[in-house]
């Protein structure tokens, strides 16, 4: 019962072609050997990809990177912020004082 849970718990961690009963009861050292090499050299190699997509990808990684979306944030809240004060109480006080 514990060789099956243990199995299965080690199964993600060997890829299957080089765990496989024939490569490991019999052969000599170096066919098992060049499974394991064949397997990891197949392997990519060096740093993975960078994997920021949208805005973040558009503006800031790369050879593109600018700081527009802040000066355009910045700029959309102010024009947000002084038409609400604008529309809530400056047309108020356009013609007459209070």
């Amino acid at each position: 019962m514990r060789t099956t849970l243990i199995r299965r718990a080690l199964e993600g961690l060997i890829p299957p072609k080089i765990a496989s009963p024939h490569s490991v009861t019999g052969g000599s050292v170096g066919a098992q050997m060049s499974g394991v090499v064949d397997f990891y050299s197949k392997l990519p190699k060096g740093p993975a990809p960078p994997m920021s997509t949208g805005i973040k990808a558009r503006y800031w990684d790369g050879k593109n990177a600018s700081a527009a979306p802040i000066y355009g944030t910045i700029l959309s809240l102010m024009l947000l912020g002084y038409s609400l004060d604008y529309f809530m109480h400056l047309r108020h006080h356009k013609n007459k004082h209070h």
